[in-house]
């Protein structure tokens, strides 16, 4: 992802998104943006929320596709990010539960 495309992207979500996710105690953030499909995370309390799909589709979607009309698609990522994994094992190896 080039530095303006992500500077773009990051600006229609803090303008425009992250407001309405913080008022729910969330927030959203990119996990990737190749070949015109920008994958997203929820973190907070959106993340695992039932309306998660809903909000990706009715918020994120449609705000990020109408201020950069050249994104085709949004994509929510659910499950476990890399980093909460490899946090996760050296609780684990230190032997902390």
């Amino acid at each position: 992802m080039s530095t303006a495309t992500r500077a773009e992207i990051e600006g229609v979500l803090d303008t425009y998104v992250r407001p309405s996710l913080a008022s729910h105690q969330g927030n959203v953030v990119v996990v990737d943006y190749t070949d015109k499909v920008l994958r997203i995370r929820l973190t907070g309390k959106c993340s695992g929320c039932p309306s998660a799909q809903l909000t990706t589709e009715e918020l994120i979607s449609a705000t990020v596709k109408e201020h950069i009309p050249e994104i085709e698609d949004v994509i929510l990522v659910s499950g476990v990010s890399d980093e909460l994994i490899a946090q996760a094992k050296a609780i684990l190896q230190n032997g902390h539960l």
